[in-house]
């Protein structure tokens, strides 16, 4: 049996290595999936992030970076005369980063809504100054 060349194998781990590295975080929790559209006026993000309220997300523009980011702790009550035998923590948190374009949206109108369970952040553009077609002027 033949064995792949070394560059062929390599692309098959690094393929491996980015899938892994794309969709979870440091701490072995998956990253949230993000869809990102575009139309004639915005660009939308949306992050699917079930299970969170709108308080555990923080969205910020930094220079031409968007930073999405959100952190849970979860702990359960302990009730009276209860021993704890066992107690897994719930933690959850991520941080997604993207590059906007440094020209052509505006930037002070950005918006972020969390509804059932997508993060929705929409990126308008910015009106350019719509180019006229030449016009003839008649002589009278």
């Amino acid at each position: 049996m033949e064995q792949l060349p070394d560059n062929m194998s390599n692309f098959f781990d690094n393929e491996l290595d980015n899938f892994f590295r794309r969709r979870f975080s440091f701490v072995n929790t998956q990253l949230p999936a993000v869809n990102i559209r575009e139309d004639d006026e915005a660009f939308i993000v949306e992050v699917a992030a079930p299970g969170l309220d709108k308080k555990d997300f923080s969205v910020e523009l930094n220079e031409d970076l968007l930073i999405i980011s959100s952190h849970k702790e979860t702990e359960e009550e302990k009730k009276v005369n209860e021993r704890i035998l066992k107690k897994e923590f719930s933690y959850q948190s991520f941080t997604r980063t993207f590059h906007l374009p440094e020209e052509g949206i505006d930037r002070e109108k950005i918006t972020a809504k969390y509804e059932n369970g997508i993060l929705t952040i929409v990126i308008p553009k910015v009106e350019e100054k719509k180019v006229k077609p030449s016009k003839e002027i008649k002589i009278k």
